[in-house]
């Protein structure tokens, strides 16, 4: 084969899992949105369950939920035969993969989630497979060909597995109202739990905030900023809140005669601020795409500055 060749075998798989995830979206339903109650009311965990290829999918899935606020797991089907069915009781609902809806193994679960009237919903291909007919929700993948062609491995159907998964899941999220925040508590590590970090979480707070008065003669503020060590200085009123800030760029422009000059005298007014609860992406986007660029924010509560953060704590934590 030319790499002509190989690339036009790529873009063929594409295009034929493209058109069947088409297919899936323009075929969706009450039976999607009947899953996703059925899901959203469980009073336990959400099995997912398969063998083979579908297996796989079926971890991934479980995966996605439970890091998503909906507790889940993966019990193989070959296994629940000899004693993994423990694994699920009532309260849980079972989210069943297989292609063919005829996979041997399946068999021996939906005999104990009828016997004990737990909820089964069913992703299959073959409307009246063995797997369909058991279901109490039936979430019908469409008649799409695998792109392997005549090998027939699974491809289309794993990826349409995979995409229908994330469609429950997202829609699940959503309808339990999960927010980043939570979604920060099931991922604590790595450039994803460090974006999702606040700035509450980064900034410095106490005794290392640098605040002057308005009127406070700028050679003590100078003292103030140079002690402190954030490059600049905040201005708070009598009731402490901050009203302007002082930086580097503040004493240049006030360079003649500045020690004669007070802190209210020089500061910029309306300095740019975050909330303790601002992700520390969205933080570090404010310090560097929003005009004029910084280095250091304060973090007020209403307009009380509660902390100060600088980039280098955001680059430390590993939000880049």
């Amino acid at each position: 084969m030319t790499a002509s060749d190989v690339i036009a075998t790529g873009r063929r798989v594409l295009q034929t899992e493209a058109r069947a995830l088409d297919a899936m979206s323009a075929g969706l339903g009450d039976a999607f949105a009947t899953a996703v109650e059925v899901l959203f009311a469980a009073q336990g965990r959400i099995i997912l369950t398969g063998v083979g290829k579908s297996g796989h999918v079926a971890g991934k899935i479980a995966a996605t939920l439970a890091s998503t606020g909906s507790p889940a797991m993966f019990v193989h089907a070959a296994e629940a035969a000899h004693g993994d069915l423990g694994m699920i009781g009532a309260g849980d609902v079972v989210l069943a993969l297989s292609k063919s809806g005829e996979a041997s193994e399946l068999a021996e679960v939906t005999a104990y989630l009828k016997r004990f009237s737990i909820p089964l919903i069913a992703m299959t291909a073959v409307e009246g497979s063995t797997l369909a007919r058991a279901a109490d929700v039936l979430l019908l993948l469409p008649d799409a060909p695998e792109a392997t062609a005549e090998v027939s491995a699974p491809t289309t159907s794993t990826t349409l597995q995979i995409a229908l998964g994330d469609a429950l899941a997202v829609a699940l999220l959503e309808r339990r109202g999960f927010t980043a925040s939570d979604f920060r508590v099931f991922h604590p590590g790595g450039k994803l739990g460090a974006m999702l970090r606040t700035a509450g979480d980064l900034m410095h707070t106490g005794n290392e905030l640098p605040l002057v008065s308005p009127d406070t003669p700028m050679q003590d503020a100078l003292l103030v900023m140079t002690e402190k060590r954030w490059g600049c200085v905040g201005v708070t009123d009598p009731f402490g809140a901050l009203i302007g800030v002082i930086t580097d760029g503040d004493l240049r422009r006030k360079i003649d005669g500045l020690l004669s000059h007070t802190a209210g005298e020089v500061m910029t007014r309306g300095p740019k601020t975050v909330s303790p609860g601002l992700m520390s992406g969205e933080a570090l986007r404010m310090m560097t795409e929003t005009p004029p660029p910084t280095t250091v924010l304060f973090v007020v509560e209403g307009d009380r500055p509660v902390g100060i953060l600088h980039v280098h704590d955001l680059l430390r934590a590993g939000v880049m």
